[in-house]
């Protein structure tokens, strides 16, 4: 697959918990750069635009009050495989069915308390990158 960015977001009760330095330690640990990242609280506006895709879901509206509730960190990982990795690193969206060692088994509550989103492709990911970066704060190898 190659070298290829994607996005990471901490959640507001990881961010409120204080784990933002073990999930980066954790993401780094599989070999991915972080090339990119803020701490940010979205208002509600933005966080309907960033989940706009689900829209029509009936966990829209709790999803994105949820997400504008608090601060988050993103940043954009870099490395091989970084969609892949970052994906495995999270575990499933529903941390009652995570791999044990994942952050979402450790530090995620529910579906949408799960601890962190991650892209889970290369069009999500350059789309996601997008809305919370311009290239000139994007440090990495590959632009």
């Amino acid at each position: 697959m190659g070298t290829e960015k994607s996005l990471s977001i901490i959640k507001p009760e990881a961010v409120e918990h204080r784990l933002i330095g073990e999930i980066v330690r954790r993401l780094e640990g599989t070999g991915l750069r972080i090339v990119a990242a803020k701490l940010l609280h979205l208002d509600l506006e933005k966080a309907r635009a960033f989940y706009a895709v689900h829209r029509e879901r009936p966990f829209y509206s709790s999803l994105t009050e949820y997400i504008a509730s608090g601060p988050i960190f993103v940043s954009v990982l870099e490395g091989e495989n970084a969609i892949s990795k970052n994906r495995e690193m999270m575990g499933a969206t529903d941390p009652s069915k995570a791999a044990e060692g994942t952050i979402r088994c450790q530090w995620g509550t529910d579906v949408e308390k799960n601890a962190v989103h991650g892209s889970d492709a290369p069009e999500t990911a350059a789309w996601e990158i997008s809305f919370f970066f311009q290239p000139e704060e994007i440090h990495g190898i590959h632009k």
